[in-house]
């Protein structure tokens, strides 16, 4: 039982409890991981067992696409929507805040603890790997709490949201996504949002580029309007770009030059995860355009979703996408599901590994793209190289 504020002094008894709030705190599961690694190799040393000493470098491709899906099926779906009269005072208890702010001191912890050992223990080139995309996948969940963190108006969560994208080299998504992405989604001009039969692997380097190329552009535009270039610290790429620089040289001046690969390799992957998840998002989807020219105001159908409990608890409602589009300040507790809104067959954590398989991905989702155009394939986002046998398999024209 909940006491709200009514007005005029009066309150009044709701009777809504979080049924997630304890369980958030799974999230700070990820940026442990380097921990629990060592941990486990500690534990395991000196056992015969060769495969598993091999295997415990890749135990976070071992959580996040095998024990994650798992329990996604075991534990399944819910739908439960916070009263509408909760949702503000939902935002304001700041201990959901706190699970945030503290994914990031672990995450950095693990990140050196993983550069010591990367230096340190007498690993085969296929550990040092296996080692490198654990951490980039700390790294990657790391660019989803930057995420939460960037669209919030206090400075100091934004600012934090830099500090978690320097780990990626990617502070340049701070930019891009805030301004360029929540304006253009879920259109053809939009690096990020994935085309009806563009593959992953044609989707990451057009995101890649088209983001970079997008940020830069929206920072210079906004520096000229204060008659200032673009190559200044106030610049906001380049600030981010400046965190991640200092952190890549006091790391190297720690350990050696040595450890540089395993920067180079563990901020690909994370960034690609954050790119991977961008693919699966917007799939297909598209925005109409109105009489006057200009795209409709994107709405619940624009996204695709998914209530799966337990990728939720670990990406913070990242998968209730169309609320996040409708509300990007609304923090990630009081998050909404619509019954309009597209739904996924599965969470996020399985579905990446879809995308990576494209015959996979196209024979789950291209159907589903059609039902929700109710079969009029010309209502997606197609990818242009292929719009013509696109339609002409769905017996479309246009």
């Amino acid at each position: 039982m909940t006491s709200i504020a009514a007005g005029q002094g009066a309150h009044v008894e709701v009777s809504w409890r979080d049924g997630k709030r304890y369980a958030w705190l799974l999230g700070l599961v990820v940026p442990s991981i380097p921990f629990i690694i060592w941990g486990v190799y500690e534990g395991l040393e000196g056992t015969s067992s060769q495969w598993l000493l091999h295997g415990v470098w890749w135990l976070a491709l071992l959580i996040v696409y095998g024990l994650i899906p798992l329990l996604d099926l075991l534990i399944g779906d819910d739908a439960e929507n916070p009263p509408d009269d909760l949702i503000e005072w939902l935002e304001d208890d700041r201990y959901y805040r706190w699970i945030l702010y503290l994914y990031l001191p672990i995450q950095y912890a693990g990140l050196i603890l993983a550069c010591w050992m990367w230096t340190t223990f007498e690993m085969a080139l296929i550990d040092k790997i296996g080692l490198a995309v654990s951490v980039g996948v700390v790294a990657g969940i790391g660019i989803n709490t930057a995420h939460e963190l960037g669209h919030k108006k206090e400075k100091h969560e934004r600012w934090l949201s830099k500090v978690a994208l320097a780990q990626t080299f990617y502070g340049h998504f701070f930019i891009e996504h805030n301004r360029g992405h929540h304006v253009r989604v879920a259109t053809p001009e939009d690096p990020a949002s994935s085309r009806f039969g563009e593959t992953f692997w044609r989707f990451l380097p057009r995101s890649v580029a088209g983001s970079l190329k997008s940020a830069w552009g929206l920072e210079r535009k906004r520096l000229a309007r204060m008659d200032k270039g673009p190559w200044t610290l106030r610049n906001d790429v380049l600030n981010a770009w400046a965190m991640s620089a200092v952190l890549f040289a006091a790391l190297t001046v720690a350990f050696g030059w040595s450890v540089l690969p395993f920067l180079v390799i563990q901020g690909v992957y994370g960034f690609s995860m954050l790119e991977v998840v961008n693919y699966l998002e917007h799939y297909g989807l598209r925005r109409k355009r109105t009489e006057s020219g200009r795209y409709e105001r994107a709405a619940a159908r624009h996204s695709w979703n998914s209530n799966n409990v337990v990728t939720n608890v670990f990406l913070y409602h990242l998968q209730r996408h169309s609320d996040h589009h409708a509300n990007p300040t609304r923090r990630y507790q009081a998050l909404r599901d619509f019954d309009e809104a597209p739904q996924l067959p599965a969470g996020y954590a399985t579905m990446i590994l879809a995308a990576y398989i494209p015959p996979l991905w196209r024979s789950v989702m291209d159907k589903r793209v059609l039902d929700h155009y109710d079969g009029d394939i010309t209502q997606a986002n197609i990818q242009p190289s292929k719009r013509e046998k696109v339609l002409a398999r769905y017996g479309a024209t246009g």
